[in-house]
């Protein structure tokens, strides 16, 4: 689950969003079942809506056998073949190495 930020921090940004009747009727039946505020309510949601947003985005998900490829490619690499040996040597003369 989401972090969620202290109550002590300074709370300084300000959101807005402008809803039809039945959005403000459902969240604030939401809100109250969780026995929270609106703004909490929604505050919390939407921050763990872009945590998982965010990790979607940024963790790879693979199916079985792509998984198995991708696991046995980074366990045994192919050799280097000319043109990445080629590439490597130009990357260490402009290197310095």
């Amino acid at each position: 689950m989401a972090q969620v930020q202290s109550h002590r921090s300074r709370k300084e940004e300000r959101l807005e969003a402008r809803v039809t009747p039945a959005q403000k009727r459902l969240i604030e039946r939401a809100a109250a079942l969780r026995g929270t505020s609106v703004t909490e309510f929604v505050v919390v949601s939407a921050q763990e809506a872009a945590t998982s947003a965010i990790k979607d985005f940024e963790v790879l998900s693979l199916r079985e056998e792509a998984r198995e490829v991708f696991i046995n490619t980074i366990l045994h690499p192919p050799a280097p073949n000319d043109a990445a040996r080629i590439a490597a040597e130009r990357y260490k003369k402009g290197m310095g190495l």
